[in-house]
């Protein structure tokens, strides 16, 4: 089985992948999509799209987790985040993977054990979790790594 995790954003969009064989990880991957180059919105959205479908194309997963929204102070923000998340979920849509939801909280609980756990505590126990090495890869990678393995620790515990 092939869980793709997401980190929804309009500027930078994580991805991480789990391939899960009985009750274990057996490989693991991430990256990040990004749209920084891009000023205008529409665009970025297409680009997203286009990456978004190109990861759903390559690796087949067999679930898709992707982060949910939550408050941000920044109206415009959370704007831009829901048009990012509706370009991902329409992706989802077309390849007919069942997706799920999961929190920063939940996430960060079913990583760390501490839903108010820091990015650097998420970055250390996923490293651990999942042998990783690279120095270079980005905090959206690491947290799309998070929603896979809180899906993946969902399905073993509530199956």
């Amino acid at each position: 089985m092939i869980i793709l995790g997401i980190d929804p954003g309009s500027r930078y969009c994580g991805y991480g992948l789990l391939e899960v064989q009985g009750s274990r990880i057996i490989g693991a991957g991430c990256d990040v999509i990004s749209l920084i180059k891009e000023k205008d919105l529409l665009t970025r959205l297409d680009m997203l799209y286009s990456a978004i479908e190109g990861v759903m194309d390559e690796y087949k997963p067999d679930v898709v987790a992707v982060e949910s929204m939550f408050f941000q102070k920044h109206i415009r923000s959370i704007f831009t985040l829901g048009h990012a998340r509706g370009v991902i979920l329409l992706s989802i849509a077309r390849h007919k993977v069942p997706m799920l939801e999961y929190s920063p909280r939940e996430v960060k609980k079913a990583v760390v054990g501490n839903g108010n756990a820091s990015k650097q505590q998420v970055r250390l126990m996923i490293s651990r979790m999942l042998k990783l090495k690279a120095a270079n890869i980005t905090d959206d990678a690491y947290d799309a790594l998070g929603i896979a393995l809180c899906h993946w620790h969902r399905m073993r515990f509530n199956p």
